[in-house]
């Protein structure tokens, strides 16, 4: 904003006070010449309005009710030219514009109007270069902190700053929320109860209030048509175009972040619903492989499935929301946690597969996953659910080697058919399921005959002199297969579970 004081600065002897010293650094918001009796139609207000005096200047009684016209207006100054109507200034006039508080400049004779004119916008162009050239420069500042790590911190930060304010993030997550100054926290309730505001009556628009004495302007941070949290911003002083275009940046370098954000969420839960589905389907090695790629970690060697399935009225989120609530027989373990952090979620229609890491020191043989910090963006989000149980049951497995997968679902699909809405049940242990997908593993590992030295081993019940000579290999090779077979199967061969029901598979297998 071009002030008076900058502008008989820069016009020196041809744009001077009336009185001794020099002008105020008052704005101007532009300059108009006139010799109406009544100039104001044509004014905003904050102007300097050049004239010559004669619509005023020949009685005191006119010059007072010409300033009070300006007072009126809010005209910033009067700029008086002498020449051929006035060659001093009457002493009337300077008195009415001190009474209106209107600062009186004089344009010497023979100094045209337009000098002032052009004055005005010279100023006015390097001031809004030099605005551009600040604002340019907060833009890049905040561009660059928006690739930062830290990157909402980083903008939240740089916008205060630039405005000389304060201003907070707030997340429609469980995110917490970003503020600077550390002062700036004594708004953040008000804050979000504007935005709760906001996502009930579903509004998108930005919206202007006062917290705490602060005039606020909270902006919606979208990505496509989902609100992913909200900016308040409280400038320290009058906002300025550039204030508004850096205001605006930031908005868009949020949304930007957070539309990365969905995006690598979107991306995780596919590889995450690839990885689950491979084991399933009884593909562990592949399985391994994308949740490797995805940074899941390493894939637990015992888990079990909790397989659910939601009534045609209710929506998936709705449905894993549930899941902790649902009745379970006392025998059950609670898996409001692993839900919470499950990692390996597969949706086939309604039906929903939950691939959950059973703790290693629950079997003795098993490697539970590290959990993972749940994110509001995953599937797994959920905690309990208060409302009316909607219709949603589930079942839970067993623990089960990897292996084991497979032949466990049908068993595990046909136990939910029983099951009443609001339920949880017991999936009861396939071991003889389990067995066959054992026994094919067995026959597809190629590096070595690995069913053969299993057959032989249980065969004899353990004796490795026995089996090796059956064999014809050293009884150390055997070991080695054996260690093989177990590790592949996840399963113990000398527990007498797991042995004789993969020997009776091996003895089908045969016929």
């Amino acid at each position: 904003m071009i002030t008076l004081l900058q502008l008989g600065a820069e016009l020196g002897t041809e744009f001077f006070p009336a009185s001794t010293g020099t002008f105020r650094a008052q704005p101007v918001s532009g300059v108009h010449v006139s010799e109406l009796e009544d100039p104001t139609t044509y004014l905003d207000g904050g102007e300097l309005l050049l004239t010559t005096g004669m619509p005023f200047a020949a009685s005191e009684e006119a010059s007072r009710a010409y300033m009070r016209r300006l007072q009126d207006k809010k005209v910033c100054a009067l700029g008086l030219g002498l020449g051929p109507w006035l060659r001093t200034v009457p002493e009337h006039v300077i008195a009415a514009c001190d009474a209106a508080g209107i600062e009186l400049g004089i344009v010497p004779d023979q100094v045209p109007f337009q000098n002032i004119s052009r004055a005005y916008w010279r100023l006015a162009s390097r001031d809004q270069a030099s605005n551009l050239m600040g604002s340019l420069g907060t833009q890049t500042a905040l561009a660059r902190a928006a690739v930062r790590p830290d990157a909402i911190n980083a903008v939240v930060r740089g916008l205060a700053e630039a405005v000389n304010g304060w201003a907070a993030y707030l997340s429609v997550d469980s995110r917490p929320a970003a503020c600077y100054p550390a002062s700036a926290e004594a708004f953040l309730g008000e804050l979000r109860h504007e935005s709760m505001r906001f996502r009930r009556n579903g509004m998108p628009s930005a919206s202007t209030f006062e917290v705490q004495g602060h005039e606020v302007a909270l902006y919606p941070i979208l990505s496509g048509t989902t609100i992913h949290g909200y900016l308040g911003v409280a400038a320290g002083r009058r906002p300025t175009k550039a204030d508004r275009q850096i205001i605006m940046t930031a908005c868009t370098l949020l949304s930007l972040r957070a539309r990365q954000r969905e995006l690598a969420a979107s991306t995780n839960n596919a590889l995450s619903s690839a990885t689950a589905k491979l084991l399933l389907h009884g593909q562990p090695e592949a399985a391994r492989l994308v949740g490797e790629e995805a940074g899941l970690g390493r894939i637990p060697v015992r888990v079990r499935i909790l397989l659910c399935r939601a009534g045609a009225d209710t929506d998936a989120a709705t449905a894993l929301h549930a899941l902790p609530s649902l009745a379970r027989p006392a025998a059950l373990p609670d898996v409001a946690a692993a839900v919470r952090e499950c990692q390996l979620h597969y949706e086939d229609g309604a039906e929903h597969y939950l691939i959950l890491p059973e703790p290693a020191d629950s079997s003795g043989n098993g490697e539970a996953v590290a959990p993972q910090a749940a994110t509001a963006t995953g599937p797994m989000a959920c905690g309990r659910f208060d409302s009316p149980a909607p219709e949603v049951h589930a079942v839970l497995s067993q623990p089960l080697n990897l292996a084991e997968i497979p032949a466990n679902l049908p068993a595990l699909r046909q136990t939910l058919d029983a099951v009443p809405f609001g339920t949880m049940a017991c999936g009861a242990p396939g071991f003889d399921a389990s067995a066959e997908t054992w026994v094919k593993a067995l026959a597809a590992y190629a590096r070595a005959d690995l069913l053969s030295a299993v057959t032989s081993y249980l065969r004899h019940r353990g004796h490795w002199e026995e089996a090796s000579r059956e064999l014809g290999i050293h009884r150390n090779s055997l070991r080695h297969r054996i260690t093989v077979a177990q590790e592949l199967l996840g399963a113990n061969l000398d527990d007498p579970d797991a042995a004789a029901s993969l020997w009776l598979a091996l003895r089908r297998a045969q016929k």
